[in-house]
């Protein structure tokens, strides 16, 4: 069965006064001028998965300015889990509320209903810019595969807060540290694993598939040193850096460490030193072996995010693109300036058209 999200309706969110969309399970190709409004809708779907969606933005950011009265966003997921209504609701800048199936529930239940990825042009320099993004993109993927990273993410953030505090007041008591170690090594231990089992998932996909977009080989690494393996490992390290980290101020061993290195495989290129053109290629590679690897754990393709793909393709890539997209069963909301970018699709997607009236975003099929 599909995942798709059939209905979308925002209620002052971005520049979107009032939107109400129905589609179905093919792909979703959105065309207009910059700045209309394309990419809010492609950020009001990536909210239907756990975490702050694919601008990262606050919610405060997300409503409709001038009269910021706060904001709406609903829409229905049909999927391996059956049809759900799902509603974020933010008021007055507030933060966001999330509700499923009409009762209030956490973020992280909406990784059991649906599974959402995107590229946007904003990771188009990922392999070249710091290890804090590509952490970021590598914790998206292991994300998709296990909703519960996000909490262990957000458990060993809050014990490592607490522990750098005491690291930047000089407290050396080692009391003041044991409870505070003994959680991250055990929450960081697991994030290591399921970033792990998520690389050697997008190897897998990746190497069983016949695919226009090259093969990009991935490593986990460190920065400083290794990343100790087990959970016991992880705690003693923590206790013998302790002086080291004094000195610092900071933590400095743990998954908050780790970097992502790509290379090309067919070249055997460090993927920072590949040209942009092939880094878009790398990139929209993993996107679609993610996608690939998803679908028969989750029991359906993942709903796909492609910020002005189109426009960094040339005709072939694009025609390519949109082949592999339609063979995997994916509903892929897709935006660009101009149709004729989505021509190779023909009848085998849906069309919105976003253009803008008087500061208010239209959206309108196509």
């Amino acid at each position: 069965m599909p995942l798709s999200l059939d209905t979308l309706t925002l209620s002052h969110f971005r520049s979107h006064k009032r939107a109400e969309v129905s589609v179905d399970p093919r792909p979703v190709a959105i065309h207009g001028p910059n700045g209309a409004g394309k990419t809010n809708l492609l950020e009001a779907v990536s909210l239907f998965s756990p975490g702050r969606g694919m601008r990262r933005a606050s919610a405060q950011d997300m409503t409709r300015r001038p009269e910021a009265l706060g904001w709406k966003v609903s829409g229905v997921i049909d999927g391996p889990q059956g049809l759900h209504e799902v509603s974020f609701l933010s008021e007055t800048g507030a933060p966001r509320q999330v509700r499923i199936d009409e009762k209030p529930a956490p973020q992280s239940a909406l990784g059991r209903i649906a599974r959402i990825l995107w590229l946007v042009p904003s990771m188009d320099r990922l392999w070249i810019e710091g290890a804090e993004g590509r952490r970021r993109f590598l914790d998206r993927v292991t994300l998709s595969f296990f909703p519960e990273h996000a909490d262990l993410s957000l458990d060993y953030e809050k014990a490592m807060r607490e522990r750098n505090r005491l690291l930047k007041d000089q407290i050396r008591d080692a009391h003041w540290y044991g409870a505070l170690e003994r959680q991250m090594a055990g929450t960081g231990s697991a994030i290591h694993a399921n970033r792990q089992a998520a690389l050697d998932r997008l190897s897998r996909a990746q190497d069983g598939a016949e695919t226009a977009f090259p093969t990009a080989t991935l490593t986990l690494t460190q920065t400083d040193g290794d990343m100790p393996e087990s959970e016991e490992a992880l705690r003693a390290a923590l206790s013998d850096t302790r002086p080291r980290d004094l000195m610092a101020g900071r933590t400095l061993i743990g998954p908050h460490r780790a970097d992502l290195l790509g290379v090309y495989a067919a070249k055997d290129v460090p993927a920072s030193d590949c040209s942009t053109g092939e880094q878009k290629a790398l990139l929209i590679s993993l996107i679609l072996a993610n996608a690939r690897a998803l679908a028969p754990e989750f029991g359906a393709p993942p709903i796909l995010l492609l910020d002005e793909v189109a426009a960094h393709l040339d005709q072939s890539r694009r025609a390519a693109l949109y082949d592999e997209i339609c063979a995997l069963g994916a509903q892929a909301w897709m935006t660009g300036t101009e149709a004729g970018l989505f021509q190779a699709l023909g009848d085998r997607a849906q069309y919105l058209e976003v253009t803008e009236d008087k500061g208010v975003s239209v959206v309108g099929q196509a």
